[in-house]
């Protein structure tokens, strides 16, 4: 035993002086290219030199780490540290929605979008508190592994697989569609291209060494992404206001500066405030249009639409023949193209006038960023209403996020690779707390950012936008459109169409820096994709070849056997998720929060009562996964727009945030269906007593149940 720990402590010893070089040689490679702009070397010369560079750094670990045996493919041979381990959970878990997404989503919602930073972190609270050190103790590879062993059968582990794979591959999607916007954008590669070489560089790393490849990977990427988020956000803070802690600045400097110009946006009768009227005015007349061209549809089909066409032909023809020397030949291209535009039939005339219908949303008054469940309607009543759905919905979000966070099954996992039971409570602790410096700062980036935006974009000409307008109005005009809305040749917020997954990888261009650190950006939001990618593709193959193929199907598999099956699955999930994501199904904080949802509505409750009730039982455990998951996932099918059914919001809840409706019917059907069937056997009340319970032989072992 004390052999076992002297050789731990020097392992530890070891992995702090390797990756204390690794983290100099990265600062000096960052430098090298840093040179490298400044003699010359054309942009996308250097945007290929970061993305290969990194993925090459990535391929090598995997390389090293390779490995055949069970233990050390599945579970990272459980010896990793708990600082490590909490750095490797901070990587796997700051995902392209976090690294990405959440600094946007806190730029576009302001005070609303502090649910995710909230619902996250507390999420860890219940991690750490309910399940990390039990599941720990539990030992084994996988979730659906401590469920099969809990409840008892082949059903309850079946339908954890279910679960894990439903909720791992929504998540995957997002960090492979994070992937894609990052390679296209710095490489100039077509987006569906840029997905499929990033899906190189996600297989390298888990290909050959499963979860121990993944680990020491993982920990090189946070270091990577959390050097990459700084840097800039600093360099901002220090650009506006001269003090290099933007944590500060932001809310005493930044926020009070960007409250006065939406108050001046929002006066019409202030100059700005005129600007912005004109632009909303014509946005309100746009979606009156499309309000009737939909009624007018609606009530006499094609031959409202032949009488439409028609109207526009009639025009282009009269200002063709007039003969009026000043005619503006740029009216007369508009009506031309105006009737080529022309809807080709009455479904693509709905789909058409629907989005014109829409951009009345952009003729609403600003919402201040500080403000919080800022709501419009035209009488006070419906003010009150709609503020009360927004409260409704923050809650509702923040409890499926936490809940989700303390269920997703490729963190869980971590905690399985850990020498001990205590080693996997300080993990948390390290975990949280590398998870905390990246979270801390996505508010004040938020705020850094729209204040550039609000006082430097806005107001400019459109003669001379910044060259990172056009750059990524290239990449997707989702992320980034600005359109001459009232011909005034002077940009206006409301003229302005910014995506929330742009803003950080954007931001040293917003703010004017060099070249090399944009590029460093690109590599750390590459990190978090694809250490969130490799920990959910191993997820999904490691539930799929341990649990349904070895546990289910061929319990005599050898261990060639089993490790072959994994990787050609692996191989299979990824090349089906890239096919998926390069379809666009939705912005990433979406997709990610859609797993939260899936995972806490199909995991929490039968992972909480298998813990912690011992009455919990095996028909139980299959009602109660089986509702969470169903439910959860048919009310996101049935009003997320994207499958197209659109059918009316249960409570005014938001898709994303489906998981209010999982979560109480996974906890109901394990309480029913546990009281009217027998009790477990003692044999499984004894496996709930050896979880719960300390004991000093297990607590040490390194080698699992």
């Amino acid at each position: 035993m004390a052999e076992q720990i002297v050789t731990q402590s020097q392992f530890a010893k070891n992995l702090k002086k390797y990756y204390t070089f690794y983290t100099g040689g990265f600062i000096t490679f960052v430098i090298i290219v840093g040179i490298l702009e400044q003699m010359g070397v054309p942009n996308k010369i250097l945007g290929y030199i970061f993305l290969f560079a990194t993925i090459l750094l990535y391929a090598g670990i995997g390389f090293m780490a390779k490995t055949a045996d069970v233990g050390e493919y599945y579970v990272a041979g459980r010896r990793v540290p708990a600082f490590f381990n909490g750095m490797a959970t901070g990587a796997d878990w700051m995902s392209a929605a976090s690294f990405i997404g959440m600094a946007g989503t806190l730029y576009l919602t302001g005070y609303d979008g502090l649910a995710f930073v909230l619902g996250w972190t507390g999420g860890y609270c219940l991690v750490a508190i309910l399940l990390a050190p039990y599941l720990r103790k539990f030992g084994q590879f996988t979730i659906p592994d401590f469920l099969g062993a809990r409840f008892g059968g082949h059903l309850p582990r079946f339908i954890g697989v279910v679960a894990a794979i439903t909720c791992s591959f929504t998540y995957v999607i997002a960090q492979i569609y994070g992937v894609g916007i990052i390679t296209s954008r710095f490489t100039g590669l077509e987006f569906q291209v840029g997905v499929f070489v990033g899906l190189t560089g996600i297989l390298v790393c888990s290909f050959l060494g499963g979860m121990k490849a993944v680990t020491w990977t993982q920990v090189a990427q946070y270091i990577i992404l959390i050097v990459a988020y700084m840097i800039p956000v600093v360099w901002l803070s220090v650009k506006q206001t001269g003090i290099p802690i933007p944590q500060i600045v932001a809310y005493t400097h930044s926020l009070p500066k960007i409250t006065a110009l939406e108050n001046e946006f929002n006066d019409k009768a202030s100059p700005k405030g005129a600007k912005e009227e004109s632009v909303r005015a014509i946005f309100r007349e746009r979606a009156a249009a499309g309000t009737a061209k939909l009624a007018g549809l609606e009530k006499d089909g094609p031959a409202f639409l032949a009488a439409e066409k028609q109207k526009l032909v009639d025009k282009a023809a009269a200002l063709k023949a007039a003969t009026d020397p000043a005619a503006d030949p740029k009216a007369i291209d508009a009506a031309e193209k105006a009737v080529k535009a022309f809807p080709a039939d009455a479904a693509a005339a709905k789909k058409a006038w629907t989005a014109e219908k829409a951009v009345g949303a952009r003729a609403a008054p600003l919402k201040h960023h500080a403000e919080a469940f800022a709501s419009a309607g035209k009488t006070p009543e419906e003010v009150d209403k709609n503020r009360g759905k927004a409260k409704k919905n923050f809650l509702a979000l923040i409890m499926c996020l936490m809940v989700g966070t303390a269920a997703l099954p490729h963190i869980l996992m971590r905690y399985y690779t850990t020498p001990s039971v205590h080693e996997a409570r300080v993990s948390v602790f390290w975990g949280l707390f590398f998870i905390f410096l990246l979270y801390f700062t996505a508010p004040a980036l938020g705020i850094l950012a729209k204040y550039e935006v609000y006082s430097n974009l806005v107001g400019s000409s459109f003669a001379s936008l910044p060259a990172w307008v056009s750059n990524w109005s290239v990449v997707d005009k989702t992320l980034m459109n600005i359109s001459d809305i009232n011909s005034d040749g002077i940009v206006q917020l409301a003229e302005v169409v910014i995506g929330g997954d742009l803003i950080v990888l954007a931001t040293p261009e917003i703010a004017g820096l060099p070249y090399v650190i944009s590029g460093l950006v690109a590599a750390g939001g590459l990190a978090a994709a694809l250490s969130t990618a490799d920990g959910l593709l191993l997820t999904i193959a490691n539930a799929m070849s341990h649990d349904l193929y070895y546990k289910m199907i061929d319990p005599n598999a050898s261990t060639v056997r089993r490790l072959a099956v994994s990787k050609g699955l692996l191989l299979v999930v990824a090349v089906i998720a890239a096919y998926v994501t390069s379809l666009k199904p939705g912005d990433i904080l979406f997709l990610v929060g859609a797993a939260f949802s899936l995972a806490a509505s199909g995991f929490f409750p039968a992972l909480v009562c298998g813990v912690f009730w011992k009455r919990a039982n095996w028909l139980g455990a299959v009602i109660g996964m089986a509702a969470g998951l169903g439910i959860c996932a048919y009310y996101m099918y049935i009003t997320y727009p994207f499958f197209g059914v659109n059918a009316p919001l249960w409570w005014d809840i938001n898709p994303i945030s489906a998981g209010t409706f999982g979560i109480p019917a996974g906890f109901i059907g394990i309480i029913i269906g546990s009281l009217i069937s027998p009790a477990p056997g003692k044999e499984i009340q004894d496996l709930v007593d050896h979880v719960r319970y300390p004991n000093l032989e297990s607590d040490i072992d390194t080698k699992g149940v």
